[in-house]
């Protein structure tokens, strides 16, 4: 009877043991990295203001505990962010956010570069099971309405593809309105950047809300 108890007392103390572990498991904050240009980089702002960790500080007012990582580099391209993928993305990623492309569209690059690029970054980063939410990027009108309409379907296109969340457009309620905008008309300020944040932030929190039930 001791020999019982004492062998159920083990077990009720594992048990115990092992739900504090999955309850620890369950408090780190999920690893996110957003990998992009100057427009998530926070080029002309402070640190403090940049998309990245004005996003964190807006999940965190949700209840939602992210460690976002600013993978944003001035001036990348598509090609660029693909480049410099793995590095970038370190182990222990569960989610990214690709704001890739408006300096392709700036420089018309081809569509098919960009849509390429692209393509291997989801592909690469779902071999790593890692989680992705993809941000659209309109093209500016100067290169004509077919080069628009070729670039402009490649996020959509590839969302569909590998099934990942599309956001469709990252400056949503900012592009072109100037009193959001630094004086280059292209990056935004920072009350432009919590413009973008407001809008994305329903998406994010759906996206990342999937993969806190992949934990369960």
């Amino acid at each position: 009877m001791f020999m019982q108890m004492l062998v159920l007392g083990a077990g009720l103390i594992a048990a115990a043991m092992g739900f504090a572990d999955s309850q620890a498991a369950e408090a780190k904050p999920i690893k996110m990295v957003v990998l992009g240009d100057s427009l998530s980089a926070g080029l002309g702002l402070s640190a403090s203001a940049a998309f990245p960790e004005r996003l964190q500080k807006a999940l965190k007012s949700k209840g939602i505990d992210a460690d976002i990582i600013n993978a944003g580099v001035s001036g990348d391209t598509s090609s660029g962010g693909r480049d410099r993928l793995d590095w970038s993305v370190p182990e222990g990623t569960r989610a990214v956010l690709v704001e890739l492309g408006a300096n392709d569209a700036l420089r018309g690059i081809d569509p098919a570069v960009t849509r390429a690029a692209l393509a291997d970054i989801l592909t690469r980063l779902k071999a790593r099971n890692i989680s992705v939410l993809l941000c659209g990027m309109l093209a500016p009108p100067n290169y004509g309405t077919d080069y628009s309409a070729r670039f402009n379907e490649v996020y959509p296109d590839l969302a569909k593809s590998f099934g990942v969340p599309l956001y469709p457009f990252f400056l949503e309620g900012v592009a072109t309105e100037a009193r959001l905008n630094q004086r280059d008309g292209i990056h935004p300020t920072a009350e432009g950047v919590d413009v973008i944040v407001k809008n994305i932030l329903p998406t994010v929190e759906a996206f990342l809300g999937t993969i806190s039930g992949q934990r369960s």
